[in-house]
């Protein structure tokens, strides 16, 4: 959560040193809460692009946000349309982080499910919230040289790393991670969105391999 707080302060003043009004900043955090679309938009707002331009940037750097929602759908698919709009909001990294390794299984019993994703979920808003304005409110008194936007960066390090914890996971995360960086210059962001799917694609080959050799062992031990 330190981490979190420290990368929505960055955020924050980047919204109000681009020029946004306090107001205007702070419907920003409230209405978009997606730190990667926030900082690839503000660019574009401060040289007066055109609003579809700009949503559109926005939309393709949160496209990773479609397949976390995928991830986590059938988990809610007994709630209401309403609800499960509600929740996705809420949606982010940090729950995706730990969502999965909770309630691995779809198919299991929705008992506890809910109450885990809005824990998460809701601390995590709250404190992105709390750096953003935070962040929005002091812009001018917080000197760039502090770089606190590291502590972000470090945070999710600390989420990430746990998860490597067999071969298919250590692939998706250096492809993505390679993919990443060589597509760090592609317009939108697309590089971060292409990462995310050829590291998937790249675990998910991984693991069915695996199975696949792990089935051929089991046949072979009957036979």
């Amino acid at each position: 959560m330190p981490g979190i707080v420290a990368w929505g302060v960055v955020t924050g003043m980047a919204m109000v040193k681009s020029g946004l009004t306090l107001w205007q900043a702070l419907g920003m955090t409230f209405i978009v809460f997606g730190g990667s679309a926030q900082l690839a938009a503000l660019p574009l707002i401060a040289m007066h692009s055109p609003p579809a331009l700009i949503f559109l940037t926005a939309l393709m750097v949160n496209l990773r946000f479609l397949i976390f929602s995928a991830a986590v759908a059938p988990h809610f698919a007994h709630l209401t349309w309403p609800r499960r709009v509600w929740y996705g909001y809420f949606n982010a990294d940090v729950t995706m982080a730990f969502f999965p390794q909770r309630f691995p299984d779809a198919a299991s019993a929705p008992a506890g499910k809910l109450g885990y994703f809005c824990g998460v979920s809701y601390s995590n808003w709250v404190a992105w919230q709390l750096g953003s304005v935070t962040g929005i409110l002091l812009a001018g008194a917080i000197p760039d040289q502090w770089g606190i936007g590291f502590a972000g960066t470090l945070a999710l390090l600390a989420i990430t790393i746990p998860l490597i914890i067999n071969l298919p996971a250590l692939v998706g995360v250096v492809v993505a991670s390679v993919v990443g960086v060589l597509g760090a210059s592609f317009p939108y962001r697309l590089g971060l969105l292409l990462a995310i799917v050829l590291g998937m694609t790249a675990a998910m080959m991984v693991d069915s391999v695996l199975d696949q050799d792990s089935d051929d062992r089991r046949r072979e031990d009957a036979a």
